[in-house]
């Protein structure tokens, strides 16, 4: 059975607290795994959540700054000491190289695995496979920064009415789903666009068009509200997003469900961040993160 969900590894911005591990996010996708931002700590959070290393195929960087990247270190000896059977590939911005490469190579252990380096240096598509597109778009923060958007194909929904009034059951629905067609009767005839789902993941960040491109029409949008509301000027100093910015670039882009995250360590009042993305106007489902939880990826719509 396919299984959609974010397993939440760590939410604090800048430094870890007693209650928040520097960022880390998994995002399991059907067979797949993909791991975002993964900030000091990952690989003990890893096993706190019961996320293995096998359960790993693709790394995702947002940018290099140590909450984002210092974990991993950890977490690339920890693949190839594990022996995962499978390549992974690794995104980040081309102009931090030289910061994944001290990583990687932080010191010295036995390298077994396939680790593939796919560095991002442009807007658009990084990866297509059966199951999604990868996407990348560049933000607005003091050092590059990029973020993430994941989308699935469309596909099909068969229409039980329609069927039986072509007389079509049994193995002959199968049959028409793989050739098109069946006695004269068309696939379109008989069935409707399902709309494959959408994720995005969006850190350290101003306003700007990449924050509005990754979240439009997304089921999940997980994204950075590192200060509240009457720290807006902080914000945009420190090329960050506030709660109610946040919840309004959900709203106007239709998300489903809203995922806030990377709070700074001068707040200790989670409802606050809800209220105010609240108070901007986004209506759907929203979940302030917090360390191990799992937050499933929306149903198809």
């Amino acid at each position: 059975m396919s299984v959609r969900e974010l397993v939440v590894l760590g939410t604090a911005s800048q430094v870890p607290t007693r209650h928040r591990n520097h960022n880390g996010y998994l995002l399991r996708w059907d067979g797949e795994g993909i791991l975002f931002d993964p900030g000091e700590g990952t690989q003990r959070q890893m096993l706190r959540a019961g996320v293995a290393a096998h359960d790993l195929h693709r790394i995702c960087v947002t940018h290099f700054h140590g909450d984002h990247s210092l974990g991993l270190a950890g977490v690339i000896q920890r693949i190839n000491l594990d022996q995962v059977p499978h390549e992974i590939t690794a995104h980040y911005p081309r102009s931090g190289r030289r910061f994944f490469e001290r990583l990687r190579y932080a010191t010295a252990y036995r390298e077994t695995v396939a680790l593939t380096e796919a560095p991002v240096d442009t807007d658009g598509p990084l990866a297509v496979t059966a199951a999604y597109t990868l996407q990348a778009r560049r933000l607005s923060h003091p050092v590059e920064s990029y973020g993430y958007r994941i989308i699935e194909p469309d596909g099909r929904r068969m229409l039980p009415g329609r069927l039986a009034a072509h007389g079509i059951k049994g193995p002959d629905v199968g049959r028409i789903q793989r050739e098109g067609s069946l006695g004269g009767v068309s696939l379109e005839e008989v069935s409707e666009v399902r709309r494959g789902q959408r994720f995005a993941f969006v850190m350290d960040t101003r306003l700007c068009d990449g924050v509005h491109a990754l979240a439009d029409g997304c089921d999940m949008l997980v994204i950075e509200s590192t200060f509240l509301d009457e720290d807006a000027r902080l914000a945009e100093e420190h090329g960050h997003l506030t709660a109610g910015q946040a919840g309004r670039v959900a709203a106007d882009a239709g998300v489903r469900h809203l995922v806030l995250t990377h709070f700074s360590q001068r707040y200790t009042e989670p409802d606050e961040f809800e209220r105010q993305a609240r108070d901007a106007g986004f209506e759907g489902e929203l979940t302030v993160a917090h360390d191990l939880m799992r937050v499933p990826v929306p149903k198809r719509r």
